[in-house]
């Protein structure tokens, strides 16, 4: 399926005009970056490449496309037949998936033509912005959770689509399941889920509802305990399922003393091995406020999906460098004060100190052997060639990975909840 219209128009009329003055094959670099971070984060995450680069290999125009945008008016006979042949033949460098960035990052760098480069501006930034915002409080959350497993479940509260990705960025930040099952089948991430409200109420009791319920899933299911009474429920779970019930969920209420008092019912029952597992619009505070109660595992809806009260981060898409007509490199920048950029390519390195991040330092010219720090930038695609380690499955969990890996340098303090600067400092050199 074409990705080619899931953009904004001034991205072909910018072309139609270039184009038109003949400079849309000028050679050119643009950036994506952040100014700054959302307000109190100390960190973000980078989420959406591998979906980036699939959208961008779908992104052709066929027949269909060109004649909507014939029969609208949009573009001019030379610029649809620019279209109709649009390959991304050029090279993109950026952050590995589930790299720490923070404010000036260039976590994407595109190489290629003002025009092949230039169209993929709206695309990059729709993928980019909203995968990284989950991903960023989706880590938030994994820290809180201290090691114990989270899963996500705020397809509900996200379209369709955004759903899928948001259930992959959460997996990249470290949540261990989702309950989106084209998640499930399109990247293999684990999938849960067992009941509702609905279907106790469906019954003529609770005791009929949880009776069905472990006829069909077996005792190591979860119940639902808090429809009707929760000590109640607790009591009758147990005696349906016996004390190898795998976990009771717990959905409302005054959580910490809930969890507390359900924790000791279900030891006074001998089921010690009962799970209890919460899910009542969290977010990294209230997961945070719990770290002290016996609770086993924690499932996020709403605020994962929508970035934990930022579901955008805020990345721009800027050209820094073009040619000029005898082929030499201008390096070219934004003026006005509220959005000034910094001209020219850039190469940005994390600069440790006992594997501890210190800085993110970042090169305007190509750094030597003799600068100290972990290279950031890797190739993504080369002359127009994906990497496909990158994408689909496989290009998720190598993100889950690089995103623990990456975290596990920065110091303590990136991991306050509290407001505060950046973790580390964002160092030109």
């Amino acid at each position: 399926m074409s990705t080619a219209l899931l953009t904004d128009r001034y991205e072909l009329t910018m072309i139609d005009a270039a184009i038109a003055s003949g400079r849309h094959n000028r050679q050119s670099i643009f950036e994506v970056f952040a100014r700054r971070l959302p307000e109190g984060r100390r960190y973000g995450i980078v989420a959406g490449t591998g979906r980036l680069l699939e959208a961008i290999e779908q992104f052709r125009f066929t027949d269909a496309e060109l004649t909507w945008l014939k029969d609208n008016g949009v573009v001019t006979a030379a610029t649809l037949d620019w279209l109709a042949n649009y390959r991304f033949t050029g090279t993109i460098w950026g952050y590995a998936e589930g790299e720490a960035y923070f404010p000036n990052s260039p976590i994407l760098v595109i190489e290629g033509t003002f025009a092949e480069a230039v169209i993929l501006e709206t695309l990059t930034l729709s993928v980019l912005n909203y995968d990284s915002a989950v991903a960023s409080a989706a880590s938030r959350m994994v820290s809180a959770a201290d090691g114990r497993p989270l899963a996500e479940m705020g397809s509900r509260r996200a379209s369709e689509r955004s759903a899928v990705a948001a259930a992959r960025a959460a997996w990249i930040a470290g949540f261990g399941a989702s309950s989106n099952l084209e998640a499930g089948r399109r990247y293999d991430i684990p999938t849960m889920g067992t009941a509702a409200h609905a279907f106790t109420l469906l019954h003529d009791s609770e005791e009929e509802a949880f009776r069905a319920q472990v006829a069909a899933l077996g005792s190591g299911t979860t119940l639902l305990v808090d429809t009707y009474d929760v000590t109640a429920a607790v009591d009758l779970a147990v005696r349906v399922a016996g004390t190898t019930l795998g976990a009771v969920r717990i959905d409302s209420g005054d959580l910490p003393a809930q969890v507390a008092a359900v924790r000791a019912q279900l030891d006074s029952l001998g089921a010690v091995n009962t799970k209890i597992t919460v899910t009542n619009d969290l977010d990294e505070y209230t997961i945070a406020a719990l770290r002290a109660a016996p609770v086993d595992s924690y499932g996020v809806g709403t605020s994962v999906v929508t970035g934990s009260g930022h579901p955008a981060s805020g990345m721009v898409y800027k050209l820094v460098s073009r040619v000029d007509d005898e082929g030499n490199w201008v390096d070219v920048a934004k003026k006005s004060t509220a959005k000034a950029t910094v001209a020219g390519r850039k190469y940005p390195m994390r600069t440790l100190v006992d594997g501890v991040a210190t800085a993110e330092t970042i090169h305007l010219d190509e750094p030597g052997p003799e600068d100290a720090g972990r290279p950031l930038l890797v190739p993504l695609i080369t002359d127009g060639v994906t990497d496909t380690r990158y994408t689909g499955p496989a290009g998720a969990a190598l993100a889950r990975t690089h995103r623990a890996a990456s975290v596990a340098e920065l110091p303590a303090g990136a991991f306050r909840l509290s407001r505060g600067e950046p973790a580390i400092p964002t160092v030109y050199v």
